[in-house]
């Protein structure tokens, strides 16, 4: 088993059009700097250049704000599955 990244649809572009990515199981963090070895230009829209998660991005474990959890040290076990989710402004 493994982790699933479902990726939304305005980054797959910097996923070589995947919306569904599998990487090991660990912390966000890590699980971000292995995604970097194939998805630079990804992993560079969802954090900022300290590595934290960018402020317009939001990220999902399961159905839970990873903000609300342990933000980026927070563990993901095999078989769960992290939604990307950027926030959507504008309209009139």
């Amino acid at each position: 088993m493994s982790v699933s990244i479902r990726i939304p649809t305005t980054f797959r572009e910097l996923t070589k059009g995947e919306s569904v990515i599998a990487v090991s199981e660990g912390s966000i963090s890590e699980i971000f700097n292995e995604l970097a070895k194939n998805h630079s230009d990804f992993v560079d829209r969802v954090l900022d250049e300290n590595k934290n998660l960018q402020r317009f991005v939001n990220i999902f474990l399961d159905d839970e704000d990873i903000r609300f959890l342990d933000g980026l040290n927070t563990i993901v076990s095999n078989g769960q599955t992290l939604s990307i989710v950027p926030a959507v402004a504008g309209g009139t």
